[in-house]
């Protein structure tokens, strides 16, 4: 349990750090747009509860990043996939998983709770965004794959024999 709670919080930690140096560092510097999530998260919680005070939207989205889309990906995603097409490579599956993020962040999230243009207009953030978003679970269900906290049916067959 302990090995697992660990696996999570770093597999989130460097899907995190991953995104962000992408986002907001490589996309801008090769001259594409700088993605702002803890700008969304904001405008999110003001949006939510009419207020948001200094700190939380940071607070928001690491929490996003180490908690909740990476269990995203360990409870639900992979699972799912390997009940419907169990021999499918977990990077196809962590592929697929960033493009439900980001159509998450930016259609949900960003339209329907925010208000924002549904995919922000599909301007050039939009782009870094679903790049972010794939390399963020690429980078998050690598970590976990290979610290083997994900029960594939092989794995589970080796285990009872």
């Amino acid at each position: 349990m302990k090995n697992t709670v660990f696996t999570i919080a770093a597999a989130g930690a460097f899907a995190t750090i991953a995104f962000d140096a992408f986002g907001q560092g490589l996309s801008p510097l090769l001259g594409y747009a700088k993605l702002a999530p803890v700008g969304l998260a904001n405008q999110t919680i003001k949006t939510v509860f009419g207020a948001s005070p200094s700190g939380l939207a940071h607070l928001l989205h690491v929490f996003t990043g180490m908690v909740a889309y990476t269990l995203g990906y360990l409870l639900v995603a992979r699972p799912l996939q390997q009940k419907i097409m169990p021999s499918l490579p977990w990077i196809a599956t962590a592929t697929a998983y960033g493009v439900v993020l980001w159509v998450f962040a930016l259609y949900v999230m960003a339209h329907l709770v925010a208000g924002n243009k549904p995919f922000l207009g599909f301007s050039g953030i939009t782009w870094v965004a679903l790049w972010g978003h794939i390399i963020f679970a690429i980078v998050a269900a690598w970590v976990m794959e290979a610290r083997g906290i994900i029960k594939t049916p092989a794995k589970l067959q080796t285990a009872a024999a």
